[in-house]
């Protein structure tokens, strides 16, 4: 089995050295950058790509690049916990779930009890609505993300659209964990935050295209 993880960065810096310290070397590594001011360094088993900025165009860039059999996609600050490898590698071995994708739990890397209940109520969206968004991580067959069309070209929401056309049945909670980066909820507040990513959330599902959703995002 051949997992290629296809990383999209942007300025990620030491939070990207510290997703690849918890990667295995016999994984084929894709670092698709969207224009950093410093761009990453290659490294044995790793491949630098550019792409346009936006996670849609930088994942889909990866994908078609990518060798693999299974794809892997992780975002650049999420670090996967050790026992990844024994949940990975059981859920590609099992025919059934080959026209499936697994998602991690999510945790967020702080003591703050906050992050705690944001990490339950995102596994519980993931859970409940087949929502899982991209900082949990996705694994899937490659030939299954070819079937269904892959990542979009489009500047937010990229991970909500592919989820919606995997399908909520086609939706399975890996055993493992991925610890993601809590910067942002610090910066712009543990309720504010999510309450946006809502907000962006019902945008979309009441039709707003994702440019003008990102227009407001931003």
């Amino acid at each position: 089995m051949k997992i290629s993880v296809v990383l999209p960065v942007l300025d990620a810096g030491a939070e990207l050295a510290a997703t690849l310290a918890t990667l295995d070397t016999d994984c084929e590594i894709l670092v698709v950058d969207g224009g950093s001011k410093t761009p990453p360094q290659p490294r044995p088993g790793m491949r630098v790509l550019s792409a346009p900025r936006g996670r849609g165009m930088q994942l889909a860039a990866g994908a078609e690049a990518a060798h693999g059999d299974w794809l892997l996609f992780l975002h650049a600050d999420t670090t996967l916990l050790a026992d990844w490898r024994a949940a990975v590698a059981a859920f590609a071995a099992d025919p059934a779930n080959a026209e499936k994708a697994g998602y991690f739990r999510l945790a967020f890397a702080t003591t703050d009890p906050r992050g705690a209940r944001v990490a339950a109520l995102a596994n519980w969206r993931a859970r409940v609505f087949g929502l899982p968004y991209g900082d949990q991580g996705l694994l899937m067959a490659r030939s299954f993300y070819t079937k269904i069309g892959g990542y979009r070209s489009i500047p937010l929401m990229e991970d909500v659209d592919f989820v919606r056309r995997i399908g909520r049945k086609n939706l399975v909670a890996l055993a493992a964990t991925a610890v993601t980066s809590a910067r942002r909820y610090e910066r712009d507040g543990w309720w504010l935050r999510p309450l946006r990513n809502l907000f962006c959330l019902a945008l979309y599902f009441a039709g707003v295209s994702p440019q003008a959703i990102a227009r407001l995002y931003r």
